[in-house]
């Protein structure tokens, strides 16, 4: 069987296209993003199907929540006490959930839009390591909203355009370490990186509409954008490795062990149906 690697240096990851695996008699919809708790079980939003579906370390799905409640979810992520968070696209919503799927918290004005304030039709949702939220309000807003941990909301920031602070399209983010924020300013062909407050810091180029960040515990950040290719940076911006991945990438998150995770619908390569694929650290 042929091996498919992609990266160098340190970062050099060997692809497992099919690794999660449905149950018996049942199809992926259409897969969005992906998030990764603290015992490493993986999480993907879907659309045409149960919402939230659970896989562990093998690919074995380890079964479903969120029907009935979750109905439009993009993106996803787990904040430092496991519990999830889901951004309904277009339910104007953002949704806490316990493990099962249980609503701990709503925010925002369930289908109705706002404009340039939360929400319309929001694409990714991250977490501080302090506990803060943070959406990009990216289809029909280009707009940042911070929250704190407990739903209130504390500041936005962001308009449509092309210059600092601007988007067109803000589709992922990710907060680093530091608290650093930074966003997948997808149709600008770029990744703007903030403080918790909204201040610029800087933007990195080199990209053709990225679509996800993540960044790990060192700091290094990780970007999939629509070559399809996945690059990853040094928290300074050094790039470090770079190569092609199944996919566009919607959604890229990465686990303890070292091993990064894919989603995606439809190869850009090949037009076939991709899945999610998991990058396993060589």
């Amino acid at each position: 069987m042929v091996r498919h690697l992609v990266g160098f240096g340190a970062f050099v990851y060997e692809v497992v296209q099919n690794f999660a695996r449905p149950p018996e008699g049942m199809t992926f919809g259409h897969l969005s993003h992906v998030a990764v708790d603290s015992r490493n079980t993986v999480y993907v939003t879907q659309t045409g199907g149960a919402p939230i579906l659970v896989f562990d370390q093998t690919g074995s799905c380890q079964g479903s929540i969120g029907e009935g409640i979750v109905l439009d979810p993009n993106g996803i992520c787990i904040d430092p006490s496991d519990a999830i968070w889901v951004a309904e696209r277009d339910r104007h919503q953002v949704l806490k959930l316990d493990k099962s799927g249980a609503v701990l918290l709503r925010l925002g004005a369930t289908d109705r839009a706002s404009l340039q304030a939360p929400f319309n039709h929001p694409t990714d949702v991250a977490t501080a390591p302090n506990g803060d939220l943070f959406v990009a309000d990216g289809y029909g807003n280009s707009s940042i909203h911070h929250f704190s941990q407990d739903g209130q909301f504390v500041r936005s920031w962001g308009r449509a355009g092309r210059g600092q602070g601007e988007f067109s399209i803000p589709y992922g983010l990710w907060v680093d370490p530091r608290g650093r924020v930074y966003v997948a300013d997808r149709d600008n062909d770029r990744i703007q990186i903030f403080d918790a407050e909204g201040g610029f810091l800087e933007e990195w180029g080199d990209f053709h509409r990225p679509m996800a960040v993540w960044t790990d515990q060192e700091g290094n950040v990780y970007v999939t954008d629509q070559v399809p290719r996945i690059s990853i940076f040094s928290a300074e911006g050094r790039l470090l490795s770079r190569g092609r991945v199944p996919d566009a990438g919607n959604g890229l998150c990465g686990d303890h062990l070292g091993n990064l995770y894919v989603t995606g619908a439809i190869s850009a390569m090949t037009g076939d149906f991709v899945g999610v694929a998991k990058l396993e650290r060589t």
